[in-house]
């Protein structure tokens, strides 16, 4: 790229940066000791406020890069992410936005160990919770990691390793001095600038095309290289029975999955109340629904303007499809309008990683400190030593994030939240929904749903095609792959419901009819919540 996207783009990026670190440190200034406060913001956020930050959460650089990528190169099967991740919001509204929200306190635990034995139970929801947590920040690395390249015109790893690097630093920042407060306000600012420019820019793709949708789809189609397939089910996941399993499993992670995102959930405890957790949810839902419907057109108009070619030579798994999109529309390389538009939407991807990325370190810190510090040390924590560890956490969990991030530049960062998804829906759900739901579910459940979803995610994921075995795999070398998904969801998720209910049949403690009838009633009225 030329010295003008480079200047222009970092100009917009910077300007980002320093807005959002004023927005940390004012509210770094406030009273920042208490639990509630640094985990929830004091509870003081509106719906309407919330539900900016929910998107603002949810629309991550896999959303921005990846998922437009995967549709310029892959076509219909490209959709499945959109419309994944927009169904999956019902199952959040009507399951477990309201119920979480009357039930816990600042996470996942909180709600499962309201009617359980704390200490295995905290252990294990606070070990899942930081799982899923990672490998979501490892997805946004590795979309800071390809934009940086496309950026400086280059893809040399010196450029991308200090991109993820300072990416991961600024989100230690927000998340240590700032907190729930802090980080609540960036996500709204970024949810307002994404949304700003994807309709930008999906407004200039369908003037391009005067409006007529239908002929987008068709010059992607002859463009593509592959025809009216490029329409219909089959290009990415079509070829074999092992790809439509997969296809399968991808959607019952992406459908399941959002309800057992920590940082989706702790968004629910930063309200007053469980009727403003809904309407967050409805909030959040209205925008989220038209950011996905808007990717749909950005991904056919890459594939229609810039050639799914043009997109892999750029970036092999499709991360840079949008840039190259924005700098076409406006006039291609070396253009005024190009250069403009393609730093506006760099800045904009940018501002989306490092939102995203502080929103899930909190969420992950929160964990640490207030799951598995509180529950390995003895004696009761003070609220304030537990923040301060959270604060200690989050710079470890940055540090682990930005190996990671490094290790897996070359995947798709949709593909790799797939994968953070198939975790969230194995470990957290199951373990949720049988607390909310199940008058006879017991501790020993609670912790065998955790460990018998998520121990066989992760392992799973470790022999599959994603690690080894391939030449896109992260280690294309050797092959220990034995499982041939690359998804584990179809079953990783079957067997996190059947672990919970084995566990609950041969334990011998008898459920607490009491604690249960106590739950029920706060979770589905409010009574006694927080």
């Amino acid at each position: 790229m030329s010295g003008d996207h480079q200047t222009l783009a970092l100009l917009l990026f910077s300007t980002f940066v320093a807005v959002t670190l004023g927005i940390t440190t004012w509210v770094s200034r406030r009273r920042q000791g208490s639990a509630e406060e640094f985990y929830a913001g004091g509870r003081l956020f509106s719906p309407m406020e919330n539900g900016f930050a929910i998107a603002g959460d949810y629309m991550s650089a896999a959303s921005f890069l990846g998922i437009s990528g995967l549709i310029a190169l892959y076509g219909y099967d490209g959709m499945l992410y959109s419309v994944g991740f927009l169904v999956a919001w019902l199952v959040v509204l009507f399951l477990v936005a309201e119920l979480v929200r009357n039930c816990g306190r600042f996470t996942l635990a909180d709600v499962v160990a309201a009617r359980m034995r704390e200490r295995p139970v905290r252990i294990a929801a606070g070990t899942s919770s930081v799982t899923v947590s990672v490998l979501y920040l490892v997805a946004q690395m590795v979309g800071a990691g390809s934009l940086v390249a496309l950026l400086l015109g280059g893809t040399t790893e010196a450029a991308r390793t200090w991109t993820v690097i300072g990416v991961g630093a600024l989100m230690v920042v927000y998340v240590s001095l700032g907190g729930m407060r802090a980080t609540t306000w960036i996500q709204i600012v970024k949810a307002v600038l994404l949304l700003g420019g994807t309709v930008a820019l999906t407004t200039l793709v369908l003037v391009r095309f005067h409006g007529d949708f239908d002929r987008l789809l068709r010059t992607a189609a002859e463009r593509s290289g592959h025809g009216e397939a490029f329409l219909a089910p089959g290009l990415a996941y079509g070829a074999d029975w092992t790809s439509r399993f997969d296809f399968i499993s991808l959607g019952l992670a992406l459908v399941l999955g959002t309800a057992g995102l920590p940082h989706i959930l702790s968004r629910f405890y930063t309200v007053p109340t469980a009727r403003a957790a809904r309407r967050s949810v409805v909030w959040s839902i209205g925008l989220i629904g038209g950011f996905y419907l808007m990717t749909i057109v950005l991904g056919f108009g890459a594939a229609a303007l810039v050639g799914p070619d043009a997109v892999r030579a750029s970036n092999a798994a499709g991360n840079t499809a949008v840039p190259l999109l924005a700098l076409d529309l406006g006039g291609g390389t070396g253009s005024t309008g190009g250069t403009v538009l393609f730093a506006v939407v760099a800045a904009i991807a940018f501002a989306t990683i490092l939102a995203v990325v502080a929103g899930i370190t909190l969420a992950s810190s929160a964990s640490v400190a207030h799951d598995l510090y509180a529950s390995l040390r003895r004696r009761r924590t003070e609220p304030r030593s537990e923040v301060a560890v959270a604060r200690i956490a989050a710079v470890g969990i940055g540090a682990v994030a930005i190996g990671l991030g490094l290790l897996a530049r070359d995947l798709n960062v949709a593909f790799l939240v797939g994968l953070a998804f198939a975790v969230a829906a194995s470990a957290n759900l199951p373990v949720l929904l049988y607390s909310l739901f199940w008058r006879g579910f017991t501790t020993r459940g609670a912790v065998w749903s955790v460990y018998g979803g998520l121990v066989p995610a992760v392992v799973l994921v470790l022999i599959s095609p994603v690690v080894s075995g391939s030449p896109q795999s992260l280690f294309p070398d050797v092959d220990f792959q034995y499982f041939p998904l690359q998804n584990p969801g179809l079953v990783s998720v079957p067997l996190g419901f059947l672990a919970g209910w084995l566990g609950t049949v041969t334990s011998p403690e008898v459920p607490d009819e009491a604690k249960h009838a106590e739950t029920e009633v706060r979770s589905l009225t409010g009574a006694g919540a927080v």
